[in-house]
C-alpha cells in the first residue's frame, strides 16, 4: 500500500499537486535541515573517465537532473551508508516516471567495490582522470557548501548544470530527497543557453 501512495504520488499531475513550484529550494530547506540551497549556475570543471576509460562529461547529461556523489579512498562508513541509502532512493524513483529524467553519478577511486544494488539504467560510476584524486574532486564540490563538516555530501545537479543544492550525510529524511527530486523534473526549465 505505501508503494502505491509513493507511485500516485509521484506520478501526480503537477496541476494537481501540491508543488511548492518556484520556491522549491527554499520549501526543502525549510524542511530538511541535511538540505542546503546552493543555487549556483556552474559546476566545477573535472575530468571524469567512465568503466571503459571513456570520457564522461556533466554537460552532456544536461536535460537531466543528476544525484552526484563522491565515495574518495578510506571513506569508510559513511560513504558506504550513503551509497546504500542512494541505491534505495535510486529504487524508488525508478518506479516512477523519473526513471528517464534522473541519474544517478558516483564518482569514486579505483579501489571502490559497488556493494549496494544500483539500477545500470540510470547510475554511472565514474572515475576521476589518473592526475587526480577522487577526494580532489569531492573537495572542488565540497566548496559550494557555506557548512562545515566531513560528512559526505549528495551535490543535486538540475537540468542546465545548475548545482541547486547538497543533502549533508546520511541522517535526513529519504523521502525528502525523492520529493525534491521529483519536484525538480515537474519545474519549467529555460532552454539551455547557446555557446
Amino acid at each position: 500500500m505505501r508503494w502505491l501512495f509513493l507511485i500516485l504520488a509521484l506520478t501526480a499531475s503537477p496541476a494537481f499537486a501540491n508543488h511548492p513550484g518556484e520556491d522549491l529550494d527554499e520549501v526543502m530547506a525549510d524542511k530538511e535541515p541535511y538540505f542546503e540551497v546552493t543555487n549556483t549556475g556552474k559546476v566545477p570543471e573535472i575530468e571524469l573517465f567512465n568503466q571503459n576509460q571513456g570520457r564522461f562529461n556533466l554537460s552532456d547529461l544536461d536535460d537531466q537532473i543528476l544525484i552526484l556523489s563522491f565515495v574518495p579512498r578510506d571513506c569508510g562508513a559513511a560513504c558506504a551508508e550513503q551509497q546504500t541509502l542512494l541505491a534505495s532512493s535510486q529504487a524508488r524513483l525508478n518506479i516512477s516516471p523519473m526513471r528517464e529524467m534522473v541519474t544517478f553519478i558516483t564518482v569514486h577511486s579505483e579501489d571502490f567495490s559497488d556493494t549496494p544494488s544500483w539500477d545500470l539504467v540510470n547510475w554511472r560510476p565514474v572515475m576521476p582522470s589518473s592526475d587526480i584524486s577522487a577526494v580532489t574532486v569531492a573537495d572542488k564540490f565540497a566548496k559550494l557548501s557555506q557548512r562545515d563538516g566531513s560528512a559526505p555530501m549528495i551535490h543535486i545537479i538540475d537540468r542546465n548544470t545548475r548545482h541547486a543544492g547538497i543533502f549533508h550525510g546520511t541522517s535526513f529524511n529519504q523521502m525528502n530527497l525523492i520529493l525534491y527530486v521529483n519536484g525538480l523534473t515537474n519545474a519549467a526549465h529555460p532552454p539551455k543557453a547557446a555557446c
